[in-house]
């Protein structure tokens, strides 16, 4: 049996879960998340616990098992927390500034970068080097980060661009830095 996929998922008494045909809808004080789960797995709802189980010890099964109970503790905490990805911005010159719901950034580039929010996204920039990307959907949250990060990666010189805040890029030499003969 799968280790994770065993675990139960304990609901806290402010979220709402529902179950119909493995449609699984959770709805907490942050929001609401749904999403359709493979049929052939049991997801069992009772007295604020959540279990998941499986037909068979078929390799699908097996994956599936520990996936299903993975994501839906995702939704869990979701609804609770939330869940938030923290970008860093370093470079002379570059910073970024919120402006409505947008985010103007200068990466250096000859022109500015507009990042704007979506429904299920909330941009924020406490400092003029940060951005933080907020939302209920983990997924959704590192996809956007993702996103956001890919207009000006880390190079490997100096480390400019925009990275995560545990990020730990790895550095390079320059061509001064080799030994000469």
């Amino acid at each position: 049996m799968s280790r994770i996929g065993r675990k139960p998922i304990s609901v806290p008494a402010d979220v709402e879960v529902k179950c119909e045909d493995n449609f699984v809808t959770v709805k907490g004080a942050k929001g609401t998340l749904s999403r359709q789960f493979s049929k052939d797995l049991g997801i069992d709802v009772q007295d604020g616990v959540i279990t998941v189980t499986r037909p068979s010890d078929d390799k699908t099964y097996r994956s599936l098992h520990g996936l299903t109970r993975t994501l839906l503790a995702n939704m869990v905490e979701g609804v609770t927390n939330g869940y938030s990805k923290t970008l860093i911005i370093e470079g002379v010159g570059y910073r970024a500034v919120k402006k409505g719901k947008d985010v103007v950034m200068n990466l250096g580039y000859s022109h500015q970068v507009i990042v704007s929010e979506t429904d299920d996204i909330k941009l924020d920039v406490p400092q003029p080097n940060t951005v933080v990307v907020s939302g209920i959907d983990k997924q959704k949250v590192g996809q956007f980060a993702a996103e956001v990060r890919e207009k000006r990666p880390p190079e490997p010189y100096k480390g400019m661009g925009i990275h995560y805040v545990d990020e730990r890029i790895i550095r390079k030499e320059g061509k001064a830095g080799k030994g000469k003969k």
